[in-house]
């Protein structure tokens, strides 16, 4: 009866350690979230943050990938509070010019639910694609200066048709696995805010 009693409380004491465990995990994660908002945005994410990376790919640079297919790549990425769940949500805007043919080609989604989420050693926003698509991870290099964009399956649009419900995949080709873009004034990525109001903040900031 005895050793029933210890096996009894050991398991009761192991599973305890489990759930503080947990939690103390739990913990971490969101530490490293909150971490990962102030090095995106330069601060905690408010309820209207952003943050703005570009990136023109040089001759040089085309010429060394040569299956590349983005030429140019704008990156936006963007907090907003959300009143019914009173939480802060993510969401990213992406505009690409291609080498190979004209017009500015964007996009939008949304990232995980006010987290930022962990893959081993590294923070990521893990994010989904407007419309079709496999999804979009947005890291930060290690001095916060630029941001590392790896896209799944990406469908783009001409900005030039607002109005034409037509889109087009950009996929994670040979060269268009991993983009390294810029941190930049936040005016560079104005192009890709159609909302007025949220323009005219970002002229402010």
């Amino acid at each position: 009866m005895k050793r029933i009693i210890v096996v009894v409380a050991l398991v009761a004491a192991a599973y305890a350690g489990l759930i503080v465990s947990a939690l103390a995990q739990e913990a971490v994660s969101k530490a490293k979230a909150a971490a990962f908002d102030s090095r995106m945005f330069g601060g905690p994410a408010l309820a209207s943050a952003h943050a703005c990376f570009v990136r023109r790919y040089d001759a040089e640079h085309l010429a060394q990938h040569p299956k590349q297919k983005v030429s140019a790549m704008k990156l936006l990425v963007r907090t907003e509070y959300a009143p019914d769940d009173k939480t802060i949500n993510y969401s990213y805007r992406i505009g690409v010019r291609y080498r190979d043919r004209a017009g500015d080609f964007d996009t939008i989604g949304y990232c995980d639910h006010a987290i930022a989420t962990e893959n081993g050693r590294d923070v990521h926003f893990e994010c989904d694609v407007d419309c079709e698509g496999v999804g979009l991870t947005i890291a930060l290099s290690k001095d916060d200066k630029s941001a590392i964009a790896r896209p799944g399956h990406i469908m783009v649009r001409d900005r030039s048709k607002p109005d034409e419900d037509q889109r087009e995949a950009l996929s994670a080709g040979a060269d268009d696995k991993i983009f390294r873009v810029d941190r930049a004034d936040i005016s560079e990525c104005a192009e890709l805010v159609t909302d007025q109001k949220e323009l005219a903040a970002l002229g402010h900031k």
